[in-house]
């Protein structure tokens, strides 16, 4: 049975039976007897069978590793997006080497981090998102040197540069073996494969040779499947893209169609209100509404405003904003006011429209188109409308400003055609934004000079108003109350007049610029002022310099006092002043008595006001007695005044 005995133990090596059959077996031989040689012949029989079956075993194992890798392979070939094949990607890692969990990191070089994309077996929520410094773990093992990395008990091995957060996340997992594969895009990794047990294990070679083969296909995989996100991203956006181009094809066809229809109107000879309604039409609007550019309503289509309602306090604020912005504006009302302009300057007009549903918003493209298609129809009906006479009436007061060439009984008989008598006084006023008008200043003057039956001008930026009445100052104030809280910044407003002819408007305008002038460098910035209410700086920058003007308006009462009661007021206020506004001196320089100049004061207080002394009135009185003294003494030829005392003692003692 010897022989038998060895041939029976090969064959169960040969068929793979388990290791406790053919030891069995084997002692069975031993203890029958046979010799030393036969049993030498079984040892190495068993040693062989060994061989043969471990090697055998070895084959089976790879090839069904290949088996398992061209699964894979073919598993992730199939289209994935980039999430999905990450999950598929780690399901293999495991089943392929029979480990517990496999996780994948991302490499982010701007950030020098690396974060874990995704995991398979893992039981915390620690590990996905987790984002690992560059310096620390397996992984920058694996990018610095692109191979293999493993470790039988991740915590316990010195080599590994360990991080807080990473050890972490392995107690809490309860990892110790770890295997870590780049993922390269070409020669360069981009991440790491990583494959983990829960109890110290050895890798062998194959099963790191396995790994990194599968981790080449997943790098290449994943490439693709960023390349195909990219792609369908692409096609995406390229989809939105043609659906909006689309849409911008159907909605110019649709503004083209509405634009022919308006111009076919107009160039039926239609007026402007059948225009305002088929506009309200085709903007699906309840009320439209067409303004001139000073104000005055041309045609409406439905109601724009509540009844009751305050039209300059809705027009005025509207027309500025959207000239000003050169767009359609939403109003907090819920209309919307639209300017209409013929090139960049030339303003016609504004346009109120109101949807027909509370809150709509307005195809600003169609609301432009509408405008022009308006202001086509405002320029063909200029010889009908205010919108002519508005421009001839600027450029009327642009000559008269301009120092006019033309005869003054033709300027009268043209300004008398606008409705304007410059034979009755006139007030020039110049108004200037401190701040950025963007176009509201003019606005607001050519509805203020409509309203108040003036002419209005721009100037360098600032607007010029010729408007009917006599007080220069108060209508210069006027301006400034009702701009400056309409523009949100202070507004300088200078003022000169009354004039009366049309001559004296161009002096008028230059007075006043003059005037603006004087108040800039006195750093009177957004205030108002007349040239005679600056006094003798207003007599130094007037034109004709009315130094009769000034002088009457600030001793004019006591001079006509004077010559009415044949008194000397006029001396005694001299002699006042000049004895440092002393009674008592100033008596004695008159030779009379403390109580009569005191009664003199008295009088003059009652005439001019009691706020003469002050010193900003007491300067202007000074300076007006002065010009009046020399210019008395040029009237009598040099010669000397009557001296005091030279009246009537009635006249002396009052």
């Amino acid at each position: 049975m010897s022989e038998d005995g060895i041939f029976a133990v090969l064959e169960l090596l040969a068929a793979g039976a388990p290791a406790q059959e053919y030891e069995a077996l084997a002692v069975r031989v031993r203890a029958s007897g046979a010799s030393a040689a036969v049993l030498a012949r079984l040892d190495r029989a068993v040693q062989l069978g060994l061989t043969i079956r471990t090697w055998t075993e070895r084959q089976q194992q790879r090839e069904a590793g290949l088996s398992a890798l061209v699964d894979t392979a073919r598993d992730l070939a199939t289209p994935h997006d980039l999430d999905t094949l990450l999950k598929v990607i780690l399901r293999r890692a495991r089943l392929l080497l029979a480990v517990d969990m496999s996780y994948i990191g991302m490499y982010d070089e701007g950030e020098r981090y690396v974060t874990i994309r995704a995991s398979d077996g893992h039981t915390t929520a620690f590990n996905v998102g987790l984002r690992l410094p560059g310096g620390s773990g397996l992984g920058s093992a694996v990018m610095s040197n692109p191979s293999p990395f493993w470790t039988p008990d991740y915590l316990a091995d010195e080599r590994i540069q360990h991080s807080g957060d990473i050890d972490y996340v392995v107690k809490a997992e309860g990892l110790q073996a770890v295997l870590a594969v780049p993922l390269n895009r070409g020669a360069r990794p981009f991440g790491t494969l990583y494959v983990a047990e829960r109890k110290v294990r050895h890798f062998t070679t194959d099963e790191i040779a396995l790994l990194s083969s599968l981790g080449d296909l997943a790098g290449v995989a994943i490439e693709k499947a960023e390349l195909l996100d990219r792609t369908t991203a692409l096609v995406a956006e390229l989809e939105q893209h043609s659906t909006r181009v689309e849409a911008g094809l159907r909605s110019a066809q649709e503004l083209s169609d509405t634009q022919h229809r308006l111009i076919q109107l107009v160039l039926g000879d239609c007026d402007l209100d059948a225009l305002a309604r088929a506009s309200a039409t085709e903007l699906g609007a309840a009320a439209v509404q067409v303004c001139a550019a000073n104000g005055t309503i041309l045609c409406a289509s439905g109601h724009v405003r509540d009844e009751g309602a305050d039209p300059e306090s809705l027009l005025m604020p509207a027309a500025m904003d959207a000239h000003a912005a050169r767009e359609p504006v939403a109003l907090d009302d819920g209309l919307w006011a639209v300017p209409i302009s013929a090139g960049t300057g030339s303003n016609l007009g504004t346009l109120l429209l109101r949807p027909d549903r509370p809150g709509a918003v307005q195809d600003e493209r169609l609301l432009r188109l509408v405008a022009q298609v308006m202001a086509v129809q405002l320029l063909v009906e200029s010889s009908r409308t205010a919108i002519a006479e508005g421009q001839v009436r600027d450029d009327f007061l642009a000559d008269l400003l301009a120092s006019p060439q033309r005869p003054p009984h033709q300027l009268e008989a043209h300004a008398r055609r606008l409705g304007i008598d410059l034979s009755k006084p006139h007030v020039v006023i110049v108004a200037r934004p401190e701040g950025d008008a963007r176009g509201k200043t003019a606005i607001w003057a050519s509805s203020y000079a409509h309203r108040l039956s003036g002419l209005k001008s721009m100037h360098n930026g600032c607007a010029v108003l010729l408007l009917p009445g006599t007080d220069a100052g108060g209508a210069g104030r006027a301006v400034s109350a009702e701009l400056s809280p309409l523009l949100g910044h202070p507004v300088t407003v200078s003022s000169a007049g009354p004039v009366a002819g049309p001559a004296s408007v161009h002096h008028a305008f230059q007075e006043a610029l003059r005037c603006l002038d004087a108040m800039t460098s006195l750093g009177v910035i957004g205030r108002s002022a007349s040239v005679r209410e600056l006094g003798f700086l207003g007599v130094l920058l007037s034109d004709n310099h009315d130094v009769e003007g000034f002088v009457d308006s600030a001793i004019g009462p006591v001079i006509d006092y004077d010559q009415q009661r044949f008194t000397d007021l006029t001396r005694t206020l001299e002699t006042y002043f000049e004895a440092g506004g002393s009674p008592t001196n100033a008596a004695k320089k008159l030779h009379v008595h403390p109580n009569t100049v005191a009664r003199r004061l008295e009088r003059i207080s009652e005439l001019l006001g009691p706020q003469w002394q002050q010193p900003e009135r007491a300067l202007e009185v000074q300076l007006a007695l002065r010009v009046f003294r020399v210019r008395h003494s040029l009237r009598l030829g040099g010669r000397a005044a009557p001296a005091e005392g030279s009246g009537p003692p009635e006249a002396q003692e009052t």
